[in-house]
Parts: structure tokens; sequence; C-alpha cells
């Protein structure tokens, strides 16, 4: 469980992230915040290209940035879109995500800064691809 403090700058870091997103052609804005195992927070927004298939999520973005900096272990995550209801992950970042977080890993799924729902990676994703 993620104490309350963190809890604040990791959703802070989504929303932070949001506003820095690239999308000319949905402006659909996803902002993304990941924390590590040791306690620091990666962020990254979604980032669209004319060639749809080169675009790449916001949750994507921020475990690759966390991955760039030699961590490898998500503790949790916040995700925040810029529609009425949540962006939840799609199904390529939930098996992302799957690769560096346990089936416990807490997934917070943003209304706003005030209103979000907890998942478990597990139940957003209850039968991973594993190489082991």
């Amino acid at each position: 469980m993620v104490e309350e403090s963190i809890l604040k700058e990791l959703i802070k870091g989504a929303i932070d992230a949001r506003s820095k997103a690239y999308a000319p052609y949905s402006g659909y804005k996803v902002g993304a915040a990941v924390l590590s195992l040791d306690g620091e927070i990666f962020t990254g927004c979604n980032i669209e290209n004319a060639s749809y298939g080169l675009t790449n999520c916001a949750e994507r973005t921020a475990i690759f940035k966390m991955v760039s900096e030699g961590k490898y272990e998500i503790k949790a995550m916040a995700i925040i879109g810029s529609g009425d209801t949540p962006a939840f992950p799609c199904g390529a970042c939930r098996q992302v995500i799957s690769e560096f977080a346990s089936g416990d890993t807490e997934i917070f799924v943003l209304y706003s800064e005030d209103k979000y729902e907890v998942y478990k990676l597990k139940d957003l994703l209850p039968h991973t691809f594993k190489l082991d």
C-alpha cells in the first residue's frame, strides 16, 4: 500500500505529465506516473504521431523513463486522461506494466486529483504473458 503523502506526489506527477502530452490528432491527453520500488517517481505523457502505430502511451513513456534510469520494479502507478471517464491502460500497456510489476502492484486510475479507483495489476491483466 502506498502512503498518503507519496500517493499525492504520484497523482500530481500524472496530472503534470498530462499537461505535456502531444496529442494533436486525437486531442486526448494522458499522463502517467510510476513509483519505483525505491520510491522514485517517473512521469510520462502520450506522444502521438501522424503514423498512428508509432504513437506511444503515457504509461509506457513513464515506464521506459524508469527503466532507462536503471530501475526495474514498479511499486505503484497513477494514470489520468482528459475525458470524463478514467483512462485505463490499454492492453499493450498492461503487458508492459506486467514486465516490471507484480500482480499486487496498485494502479490508481484517476478521474481527478481527489477522485480515483484503485486496481491491482492482477485484476486488470489476470493472465499475463511471461517467459519464465
